[in-house]
């Protein structure tokens, strides 16, 4: 199964030209690299041709020259900012020559990917428009609540196996964000025994990221487990994160906490809230249990803002503060 297949795509009769089209370049880059080395193109001449500096003579001459090397080529197409509303006039002929080839692209012996790492497209051009009308548009564009069910997807898609505890520990220790995802799932790979990805092998190999490692100083402080919240917030200090970045992210998680608490005695049901907020459910489920009352969340929310805006004024330039702060949790 290809991955292209895991998201919305436009598939025009198994078109094989394809437009990669989402705003994040690890997504786009990890599924136009996986489509290349798919069985049908294994015979074929591989040409990357970087639009911003190759310029659009070379793309042109790759489209309309045969190969030396094989019957077919494979173009990948990076950086097309022919697509985007900024194109400066001196282009106009290499744009006109690009849209008799894209409307003829059944004449074509070769296949044609354009990875499009931009958050629109001008959809006003004619050039824009025959790509979108001629090409097989896919769109990765991810939520934070579809990261978990898109990576098991895509694992399975792969190959490989994941337990459920190991793909949600992956997942919280890439903070729901899908290029660190696929990031840590490349490393899980290399070390994946019978292709199998188990809890060890994530705790082994991906380590908690910074929020996560903050998320676990509130934590414990929120549980009363005081000296261990110091001791995690002394190592994050050691390892150069300052007061205001540790504030950040604690206002992150008890603006999380009140809001789930909010909504849940409203009425709002789990998935509900997961669908609204747009995080991952293990972290709705996590403040969903936490006993934390509301006024309390309320008021640590206002100290902590209080206390950034004084780290940042300069006001309080001490990490003794901070500590404070995480005492009185």
């Amino acid at each position: 199964m290809t991955l292209l297949s895991l998201f919305k795509n436009t598939n025009n009769n198994n078109n094989p030209h394809t437009l990669i089209w989402s705003e994040d370049d690890f997504v786009n880059d990890y599924l136009a690299k996986s489509y290349a080395k798919e069985d049908q193109f294994k015979d074929c001449e591989h040409v990357i041709i970087d639009c911003e500096t190759d310029g659009l003579d070379e793309l042109i001459a790759s489209l309309t020259e045969s190969s030396l090397f094989s019957e077919q080529k494979l173009i990948m197409v990076k950086n097309p900012f022919f697509l985007t509303a900024k194109v400066p006039k001196k282009y106009q002929k290499q744009i006109n020559d690009l849209i008799k080839i894209f409307e003829n692209l059944s004449d074509l012996e070769d296949t044609i990917v354009i990875v499009a790492s931009y958050e629109k497209l001008d959809r006003r051009k004619k050039l824009t428009k025959t790509v979108l009308k001629q090409f097989n548009v896919v769109e990765p564009k991810i939520r934070s609540y579809e990261v978990g069910a898109i990576t098991k997807a895509l694992i399975k898609a792969e190959g490989y196996t994941i337990t459920q505890s190991a793909l949600q520990l992956l997942i919280e220790r890439s903070d729901q964000v899908m290029d660190t995802v696929l990031s840590n799932y490349q490393k899980l790979k290399m070390t994946a025994t019978d292709n199998k990805i188990t809890e060890k092998s994530v705790m082994q190999n991906v380590d908690l990221s910074l929020a996560q490692n903050i998320f676990a100083i509130l934590e414990s402080a929120l549980n009363r487990n005081y000296q261990e919240a110091v001791d995690r917030l002394e190592n994050q200090l050691r390892e150069g994160t300052s007061p205001i970045q540790l504030l950040a992210v604690f206002e992150n998680q008890l603006e999380l906490l009140l809001v789930v608490k909010i909504l849940a005695q409203r009425g709002r049901s789990e998935p509900q809230i997961v669908k609204d907020l747009g995080v991952h459910p293990y972290r709705v489920k996590l403040a969903l249990k936490n006993r934390v009352k509301i006024s309390k969340l309320e008021k640590l929310l206002r100290d902590a803002i209080d206390l950034e805006f004084n780290y940042k004024n300069g006001t309080y330039r001490e990490d003794n503060f901070l500590k404070l702060f995480v005492l009185n949790v």
